[in-house]
């Protein structure tokens, strides 16, 4: 009886539910542990934590992958035009705004009930230079191609919980992401490091950019893809913006001094391995 009861005591306790709805896309769920507010996408296979934030710090990143989307800005220190597909909860493209408040950011959200949640719940807002689009992140993609439009940071970030987006993994779709980089852009990938999607996400990337920093850390089950048109940048230039921005993101609690040695271009994927194409992208199936 007393083992239970330490065991009890010992155990974290349980978050609030302040807020639950059924979208057409997901089940939503706002929960409350203390100052932190977590948002959760229940998909297929149990709860996720898509975003949370510190309400007594709301400028702080809590997740290492969000801050891990950071470590583009070691390739590009300056972005004029971002472009974030997923919103989640807004706590990257808050932290773009208030790094770039100049920025053009463009937002893109499949699901209008994040939106309303992310700004009813988890502060966000858009701003004269920040605006959000209802729209799947493919099709915008592909009109922006078509008109033109040109990015210096874009990030893909519309994972939910188990599920990925397949036709936001093809070989055409990175070509179309290609084609609205700036020369001198960076494109910034949230993904899984783990699963046999592993392999055919890698070799897919690849095929379409050539190189990229495959960036990982002990601290979190996501890798980071960052590339870019042009050739990768030497290690030691990586360290060096590192240095120039360090003191500039501390405040969102992003250690950039520690990412230059963490980003790899090292091959750790069966090269053997079929891309994933329009045709060919059974995404779900591989993440089990």
């Amino acid at each position: 009886m007393l083992g239970l009861l330490l065991l009890a005591l010992a155990a974290p306790a349980a978050g609030e539910v302040i807020h639950q709805e059924r979208s057409l896309y997901r089940d939503i769920t706002v929960e409350q542990n203390g100052p932190r507010r977590c948002l959760i996408f229940n998909v297929h296979r149990g709860d996720r934590n898509q975003t949370c934030i510190d309400l007594n710090e709301p400028e702080r990143l809590v997740f290492s992958y969000t801050r891990m989307s950071f470590a583009g800005l070691l390739l590009n220190s300056e972005p004029e035009s971002i472009l974030v597909a997923g919103l989640g909860g807004g706590s990257i493209p808050m932290t773009f705004s208030d790094l770039f408040p100049d920025a053009r950011i463009d937002v893109i959200e499949i699901d209008p009930a994040v939106v309303s949640v992310a700004k009813d719940f988890f502060l966000f807002e858009e701003t004269a230079n920040m605006r959000v689009y209802v729209n799947d992140a493919r099709v915008f993609i592909k009109r922006a191609g078509l008109e033109g439009r040109k990015y210096d940071y874009i990030v893909l970030d519309a994972f939910t919980g188990d599920y990925i987006p397949e036709h936001l993994l093809t070989r055409e779709f990175l070509e179309e992401v290609r084609q609205i980089l700036n020369p001198e852009g960076v494109l910034v990938a949230n993904t899984f490091s783990t699963s046999r999607l592993y392999d055919h996400e890698s070799v897919t990337y690849q095929r379409v950019w050539n190189e990229f920093y495959n960036f990982k850390l002990p601290t979190s089950g996501n890798r980071i893809i960052i590339t870019r048109i042009g050739a990768l940048p030497p290690r030691g230039d990586l360290t060096g913006a590192a240095r120039r921005l360090a003191e500039r993101v501390e405040k969102y609690d992003i250690p950039l001094l520690e990412y230059p040695a963490r980003m790899s271009t090292r091959v750790d994927w069966d090269m053997s391995r079929r891309i994933l194409t329009d045709q060919y992208s059974p995404g779900n199936l591989l993440r089990d």
